[in-house]
């Protein structure tokens, strides 16, 4: 039986941006995982974590120490301690879920990389968190067995940037919980009614940090407003997420605008309510400069909401055919867009139905399968590297 160790460390539970993103992705996997094992598998799984409250039926959770939730002192013992853990367990294989491996261990590594936004967009990131990302992922991309990227964009950045050989990567997409489908009519009233919303109204829903292209999103708004219809000036503009960095010119911009009374900031939304917010936007809006892969997209496509994106190459990969698109830093596009998708409801209808189709290509079930088959071939490329070893002794 291979024991696989997962290093999840930025799996949170926090009610914050700190909560989505990475973080969904490492408890989604690791629930699937899990699922898979307890359903017998040749894998033993344990995973690190620092989220006490975290359950994962089929893994063995090794709970770290609580200084690991702090940046710095996570770094340091991924670096120091968590080399003689696996050692001490006697891992065949790490999975480092977010970026990075330990880099001073012998035992085979495979990484995740989400996205290289640190390099395309360093003036987005504090300085002291750009270096360290980028120093840590080059040096474990290197020294990994194997590299999982969410997306063909995050694999060809890093062929381009760091020359990763392209036989090294593995393009796995990021799945869709099942719970995000189409709602009733009935309980997506209910639910406006529950939260007092308008009764139509626009979503972005994602961290609120600047390459989100959120200033961008209000600008086109109020452009829009401008010459739209005094029906179709109801539609209220919602931008739901945690507060990330970077963040206080966003509602600066609103302010300026004078249109504090359309634009909702209802903060984070938890992972219960996040179809519930879909289902009741008349279109979901998601205007980012990079994504690694862009999930809410695909989550808001199989709860039935038409899209409107960026065109960066991630959300192209996730939309295909199925969501209205602009040049991310086309403000008069954006707000063409906002337009059509507002004052035309058989487009609405046809985004919707493709939306639900599109949505299909990303589940969990594939991206367990897809991962496992990761694990599977660097343990036998070890294997095979270690019996050549023997023969030649």
């Amino acid at each position: 039986m291979m024991h696989i160790a997962i290093n999840a460390q930025l799996l949170s539970g926090a009610q914050s941006y700190r909560g989505a993103g990475v973080s969904n992705y490492s408890r989604q996997l690791l629930h699937h995982l899990g699922k898979r094992t307890s359903a017998g598998t040749k894998y033993q799984l344990t995973a690190f974590v620092s989220t006490p409250e975290f359950t994962a039926p089929g893994v063995t959770l090794w709970q770290t120490p609580p200084i690991a939730q702090q940046p710095w002192l996570r770094i340091a013992w991924e670096q120091t301690r968590l080399p003689g853990l696996l050692r001490q367990m006697q891992a065949d294989l790490v999975h480092g879920l977010v970026n990075v491996l330990p880099l001073t261990t012998r035992v085979p590594g495979v990484v995740t990389v989400h996205d290289l936004s640190f390099l395309h967009l360093p003036e987005k990131l504090p300085a002291l968190r750009r270096l360290y990302l980028t120093g840590l992922c080059r040096a474990s991309v290197r020294k990994a067995a194997h590299v999982i990227a969410v997306s063909q964009q995050t694999a060809d950045d890093l062929t381009q940037t760091f020359g990763t050989g392209a036989g090294k990567i593995s393009v796995i997409y990021n799945g869709v919980a099942d719970h995000f489908s189409p709602g009733e009519p009935g309980a997506v009233t209910h639910f406006r009614r529950a939260r007092n919303l308008p009764a139509r109204f626009l979503l972005y829903l994602g961290t609120l940090e600047p390459r989100k292209n959120l200033e961008m999103l209000v600008r086109a708004y109020a452009r829009w407003r401008a010459q739209a219809s005094d029906e179709d000036q109801t539609v209220k503009l919602v931008i739901a997420g945690g507060k990330g960095w970077f963040y206080k010119t966003i509602f600066q911009q609103v302010q300026t605008l004078g249109i504090e009374p359309h634009v909702l900031f209802p903060g984070f939304i938890t992972d219960g309510e996040l179809a519930d917010w879909y289902r009741a936007a008349e279109g979901f809006v998601y205007p980012s400069l990079f994504e690694g892969f862009g999930l809410p997209v695909a989550e808001a496509m199989a709860c039935g909401t038409p899209v409107l994106c960026s065109q960066t190459q991630s959300l192209r990969e996730v939309a295909g055919e199925a969501a209205l698109t602009f040049p991310p830093q086309d403000e008069r596009a954006l707000a063409d867009g906002l337009a059509l998708l507002i004052a035309q409801p058989t487009r609405r209808a046809a985004l919707r139905e493709r939306g639900l189709q599109r949505a299909q290509h990303f589940t969990w079930q594939r991206t367990v399968d897809a991962t496992l088959g990761v694990y599977e071939q660097v343990c036998e490329m070890v294997m095979r590297r270690q019996s050549r070893h023997n023969h030649h002794i």
